[in-house]
């Protein structure tokens, strides 16, 4: 039987997770840290001391749910970073774009780098940051960004890893498991 929800443990901080369908069969523990400011604050110190090392200049992060984690990360790290987006905007000038699919999403979307940000990655070394890693797809779709912008990733970092082990090295708090979940 799949659990309700699964115990997160991030530093000396604990959240219950609710778990909840994403396919037919599949269930996934769902972190949402948007408005949970001490374990965004806990997860950015313990990763930058873990990233600290890894000689970044910029922080990119998909949008939405990891922009307050690249926030405080680039706070502590004090660099800058910039967001991928997921819509295009008229401000954004000539805008990169590649398209992903994400186990949360459940379609395909198309992440956008914006010129100005284009500007800020270009030659510069750059720490990917999101809040879970699950098949990859968005950290590999983010790689083809920094590539287009001239940039060159030098580390992935994450609150948590997700499902099967076997992915590029992303430095992570904790690791989610895939659940099985009944019909219905």
């Amino acid at each position: 039987m799949t659990p309700a929800h699964h115990t997160l443990v991030i530093g000396a901080l604990t959240r219950e997770l609710p778990v909840v369908r994403v396919a037919p069969g599949q269930a996934i523990a769902v972190l949402n840290i948007l408005g949970d400011t001490e374990l965004v604050e806990e997860a950015a110190r313990l990763l930058h001391e873990r990233v600290a090392t890894r000689g970044f200049d910029v922080i990119a992060t998909p949008e939405a749910k990891s922009i307050p984690l690249a926030h405080a990360l680039a706070r502590l790290a004090k660099c800058p970073y910039v967001v991928f987006r997921k819509s295009h905007k008229l401000y954004m000038g000539e805008a990169l774009s590649v398209t992903t699919r994400s186990i949360t999403a459940q379609k395909e979307q198309t992440l956008y780098l914006d010129a100005r940000d284009r500007v800020t990655m270009a030659g510069r070394s750059v720490l990917l940051v999101d809040d879970v890693v699950s098949t990859g797809s968005t950290l590999e779709a983010m790689q083809r960004l920094v590539a287009l912008a001239g940039g060159r990733v030098v580390g992935v970092a994450a609150v948590c890893t997700e499902g099967e082990a076997g992915r590029e090295p992303v430095i992570a708090l904790a690791h989610l498991p895939l659940f099985r979940k009944s019909p219905g």
